[in-house]
């Protein structure tokens, strides 16, 4: 799938991960030791990719220790609060969060995405996940995680309630007249009686609707489920590629299934993870990505490996191939995506466990990247131009340099290819991706604007 002739502009969103994404990025003499628990760093972050004009911050969350801290920073705030400060440091740049459908409830979460929208004056946006893992469900009185297809319903349902609470008080419902002494139209506020396969909730919220009319709803499985999830509701997809045919390939997915639900596939936009090391020279890049590498602490590694895998470590040889006999995605009930990617990475580049561990700790799974930053440009543009992304996923590996070489270098190089903003032209999240504000169906009639964007709510799906 090739663009046409005249190019729309990139999507760029920066993915925040405490000193960065490669795994031994903490252990570099620059990185600040409580990276994962500083405002400030934060804020200096979220302030440098607003500097460079970027779509939106991407902060991810899960609702347990993810991994053993020996191994990295582990700990993380919880990403609406921090985007809440956040949004008080920059004006333009979007916030978005992930927040999980298993272990919330629609009326408390779709209070908290209200309320940032409102705090952020249009700028939130919800990253909709479908935890899977034991180790959650055990912190939340279950044995163990629900059946993937029934977490995928459940997560249908819980962006069907939370998308009524939100239409739950008009636009207009909130007059202020002083004079008459009423604030708010009681008939401009409504119920909306929800009874569904797994919930009940009568509303309405107890935030007025939020300037975005809904946060901006993205979505980052790569399941046949997660595919079919995104077609219907997301509007900004988060994916790893680690080719460009596959690249092309799940873009070219998703943008028909989206189709097949009577949305405008360019309502989604489509945007892989990258983890670029940048360098004056590639030599130099290459030397960088190879110090992060070094870094690694192969056990932490392998044991990682092995319980993404579902084998014991014993059965993992750093020095050889992964073993023939291991699980096949079929018998995966969590990341199935991520599962399929890591094995056929290996498969494919028959690479020893020691060669994947270090493969993987860049990006966990993303597309790594080390060049100049002319490179990392061209790459970027080529997977543009050949129909694999709408923007990309920008993961540093090592932060705050990378984010910082990534906004100085790289980002002027696609704005003199036309290829992305010198300015935001844009208040709002949905405003920088090219979205509209939907109508609320509650009140206003179920319409659709001109191009057709509406995302695919259930009566509008039909």
């Amino acid at each position: 799938m090739t663009r046409t002739p005249e190019r729309k502009q990139l999507h760029l969103n920066a993915f925040l991960m405490s000193t960065g994404h490669h795994e031994a990025s903490w252990r570099l003499p620059e990185s600040p030791a409580e990276a994962n628990s500083d405002i400030e760093h934060y804020k200096n972050l979220a302030r440098i990719a607003e500097r460079g004009r970027l779509d939106s911050l991407f902060l991810a969350d899960s609702p347990v220790l993810m991994g053993d801290p020996g191994r990295r920073p582990a700990a993380k705030l919880e990403p609406t609060v921090l985007l809440t400060a956040l949004a008080g440091a920059t004006s333009r740049i979007g916030l978005i969060a992930t927040a999980s459908t298993s272990y919330n409830e629609p009326y408390n979460l779709a209070r908290r995405f209200a309320s940032l929208d409102h705090v952020s004056a249009g700028r939130a946006g919800w990253n909709i996940v479908t935890t899977a893992g034991a180790d959650a469900a055990r912190n939340f009185g279950l044995d163990d995680t629900p059946l993937h297809r029934d977490r995928y319903r459940r997560a249908g349902e819980f962006v069907e309630v939370s998308t009524k609470l939100w239409d739950s008080w008009a636009d207009d419902a909130v007059i202020a007249d002083k004079e008459r002494g009423v604030h708010a139209l009681a008939e401009r506020v409504k119920q909306i009686g929800h009874r569904g396969e797994f919930f009940r909730v009568d509303g309405p919220l107890n935030v007025q609707r939020p300037p975005q009319g809904y946060p901006l709803l993205v979505q980052a499985g790569s399941s046949e489920d997660g595919k079919d999830f995104a077609a219907r509701y997301a509007e900004a997809v988060f994916t790893a590629q680690q080719t460009l045919e596959e690249g092309i390939a799940f873009y070219k997915d998703v943008k028909e299934r989206t189709t097949a639900l009577g949305r405008n596939p360019d309502g989604i936009k489509i945007l892989p993870g990258i983890v670029p090391v940048i360098g004056d020279t590639e030599a130099e890049a290459l030397a960088l990505d190879a110090e992060l590498e070094n870094l690694i602490v192969p056990e932490y590694a392998k044991l990682q490996l092995s319980q993404r895998l579902r084998i014991a470590p014993d059965d993992l040889d750093l020095d050889a191939e992964l073993p023939e006999d291991i699980p096949t995605e079929d018998d995966i009930e969590g990341a199935k995506s991520r599962y399929t990617l890591v094995v056929e990475l290996a498969r494919r580049e028959r690479l020893t466990v020691r060669q994947l561990i270090g493969r993987l700790g860049g990006g966990r799974g993303h597309r790594t990247f080390a060049g100049t930053a002319e490179q990392v440009a061209g790459t970027i543009e080529h997977w543009y131009d050949s129909g694999a992304a709408d923007g990309f996923n920008i993961m540093p590996a090592v932060l705050p340099s990378g984010l910082e070489v990534f906004v100085d270098r790289v980002v002027p190089i696609l704005q003199e290819r036309g290829l992305f903003r010198t300015e935001y032209t844009a208040s709002t999240l949905r405003g920088h991706y090219g979205l509209p504000r939907p109508a609320n169906r509650l009140f206003d009639p179920v319409t659709r604007d001109a191009d057709n964007y509406g995302i695919g709510l259930e009566e509008n799906a039909r």
